[in-house]
This record gives C-alpha cells, structure tokens and sequence, in this order.
C-alpha cells in the first residue's frame, strides 16, 4: 500500500480496541486489519468457511493468505472485509487501497493479492454472495475517499459468485466492467488420464514423450513420487527451491529463494496446505537428486497448480512434460471436477497437455458518491472500450 492511502486507513484506527484484545466476530460487514484477524478463532472460522464456499480459492484460505500479508503487508495495513451471520463466518475477502492504477495516479480500491496469487476471488458461503456483494459495496462506497473503483483481479468468468456481484450492481445502478480477459489452462475432468492424453496430442508426440521418458531412466535409477501428506515435506521444500535457484529463474533472480518473503511464503503456504490436507506434490528423482517437482492445491472440487521447478541440464528428456504426464493422474480424483494450470496464456509446455480452457477476467466497479461513480464509470467503461477494440 502507498504513503497516502496507508495514512488515510490508519487514520481509521483512532479509538479501536488495541491489537492485545482478542477479535470478536462483528455481526453484519465489517473489515478489520488483518494482523486482528490472525487471531486462532478467526482463524478456525476462516478455514471452516474455506471448506464451503460457493466456488473454491486456496489463495485466500489463512494458511495461504496469512503468509503472504504476514511477507507483504507487515505494516498491517491490508482489510479483511468479513460478513457475519448469526455468530458465523459467511464471506471474507483481503482489501487493500492504492493511489496507483497500472503505473497511472488513479486511488482506487481492490482486492488484495501478491505475484504469486493466482486467484482473487473471495469466500462466500452458498445463499449469501449477494449480500456479501451489497456489504463489500456498501463499506466502499464509505471508505471511498478519492477512489472511484474496486478492482478485482483474477476472478473467473464462469463464478457464480461474479454472477452475483453483477446481479448486485445491476439492482444498484452500478456499471460493472470487464477490463481484461484471459484464456487460462484447465483440466475439465470427466475423461480418464489416457482418454484426455489421446485427444490432446498426436500418438507420434505421444510415442516421442514415451522415449524421452525411457532415455531419462537409462541416465541412472529414476523415481516418480505422488505425497498428499507432510511425509519428508521440509526435505521436498529444499530441494524444490535449490532446483528452481539453479535455473533461469535463479539467474534472472525471480526465484522463490532469491528473495527471504517469496521463500517464506513457499515455506509456510506449503506446511499450512499439507496440515489442512490441501497439498499435493509429485516429482522425478534420478538418483536420488531432483529433476523436476510439482506442487499443487487440492481445494475440491477444484485444484490448482501453485509451482514448478525443473534440472535445467536435462532439458533434453522434457522432464516438465513428462511430470504433466503423471499429473493427469488428477483426472481420476473423483472429488476433482477441475484443475487449473494457474499458468500465464499461450504456455508453450502446458498448452501441448492441457487442451481445456477457463476465461479469467478483471473487473472494476465504480464507487463512493453520485460524482465518484460517475468518473468511476467513465473511467472503468473506457477502459473496457479499449479491451473490446483489442480484441
């Protein structure tokens, strides 16, 4: 968060009860700071909420979300926008503001996310996503200031719960605006892992990936391993982010280790996934040294690739398709309708594999005042105008 909106949330904090005091649930819509939030009968609320949510998001689930406002945000100054009903946790989505909108000075609101997060999507218990909507709106339009949006990011087109938000806006006189979209990767499940392989690549790359898989194994004794538990996991974690160091990513230095709040977020969001048995992680060994390693969330019914990390020098076997190979193995999970690659568009590995598709959009929806939302729209509806000539 920047210098000018930190001061102004800041200034809303005169005359709270101190961070020593134990947060009790507030009845109705509110948005405490998060740092009162991680508080463990917050916290147990969060999780049960995570586990019965409209449309699933790990990405904001505490053992996920808390790391990464703990590395990001350790001022404190993100929001927890909570809706409460009757003692219980029913919608919950972090919140932050900014006075910058893609390197322009426009304040606006948002939903709260890092690089790392691939789904910005709140958690919403069945029945009440409008309400969690028309409170979300109500405290922006309040908290406005200068901002005259909300922005979301990373929300799928297909979510009831951005059918809900829509429907809200609609009965508000709102302007909703899609501002991006995307075509992102996806394994619609229904085909078993042979049916789905068979459809997606021709037998010639199919009988090619078979000998590069053969050739790899005779370079010494070569292991495939699936955990969905804690077993050797501090192990898995070092070899992932030595593995991910020793390759571009550690010479560009974006890797995971190249920077200590990136690597505690990898530490921590995987020890939290695997206690909440959200984890899944599979990988080759070759002689007992890593080749390539994947982890993913398992938030039924959908699943999430979170990160991969491949030897470099033994790129010649692609290693990265033949670990995608054996994560097919998802299709068979009968809890499973849907995995997401969680990968940028036009992957030129996954797009061989992962012939399905799911639009991801952006959305910005003006608010504060009569003159608030009216540059709100005037700004969001330009902006989707140029989206729609684009495309």
């Amino acid at each position: 968060m920047n210098a000018i909106s930190a001061r102004k949330w800041r200034s809303d904090r005169r005359g709270s009860p101190p961070r020593t005091l134990a947060l009790r649930l507030q009845e109705g819509f509110s948005a405490p700071d998060w740092p009162d939030c991680d508080r463990p009968a917050f916290v147990r609320q969060w999780s049960d909420l995570a586990c019965a949510v409209v449309s699933p998001n790990p990405f904001n689930e505490p053992w996920f979300a808390l790391p990464g406002l703990r590395a990001f945000d350790p001022e404190g100054d993100v929001r927890i926008a909570s809706l409460v009903k009757d003692g219980r946790l029913v919608g919950l989505l972090p919140v932050t503001a900014s006075t910058r909108y893609h390197g322009r000075p426009l304040p606006h609101l948002a939903g709260w996310g890092h690089a790392n997060c691939f789904c910005g999507e709140p958690l919403i218990l069945p029945g009440f996503e409008q309400e969690f909507w028309r409170g979300l709106l109500a405290w922006a339009d309040r908290e406005s200031g200068f901002a005259t949006f909300f922005h979301l990011n990373g929300i799928p087109a297909d979510s009831p719960t951005l059918a809900a938000l829509q429907a809200v806006c609609k009965d508000q006189g709102r302007a909703p605006a899609i501002v991006h979209r995307e075509d992102r990767a996806v394994l619609n499940h229904g085909l078993s892992p042979e049916e789905h392989l068979a459809a997606a690549a021709s037998k010639k790359r199919r009988k090619d990936w078979s000998r590069r898989l053969r050739r790899l194994g005779e370079e010494g004794d070569l292991r495939f391993s699936r955990h969905d538990d804690a077993e050797g996991l501090e192990t898995w974690i070092e070899e992932f982010l030595a593995l991910e160091r020793t390759g571009w990513k550690g010479a560009e230095n974006s890797a995971l280790a190249c920077d200590p709040r990136t690597e505690a977020l990898f530490r921590d969001s995987l020890t939290g996934a695997a206690k909440f048995g959200r984890l899944q992680r599979i990988a080759y060994h070759l002689d007992g040294k890593p080749v390539v390693m994947l982890a993913s969330f398992v938030a039924p019914p959908h699943a999430f690739s979170f990160k991969t990390a491949y030897d470099e020098e033994l790129a010649r076997f692609s290693p990265g398709v033949l670990l995608q190979l054996e994560n097919l193995a998802m299709l068979e999970r009968e809890d499973i309708a849907l995995t997401d690659s969680c990968a940028a568009p036009d992957h030129p590995m996954i797009d061989h594999i992962w012939r399905d598709r799911r639009e991801i959009v952006k959305v910005s929806i003006p608010i504060g005042g009569r003159l608030g939302r009216w540059v709100g729209t005037a700004l969001t509806s330009f902006e989707a105008r140029r989206l729609e000539n684009r495309s």
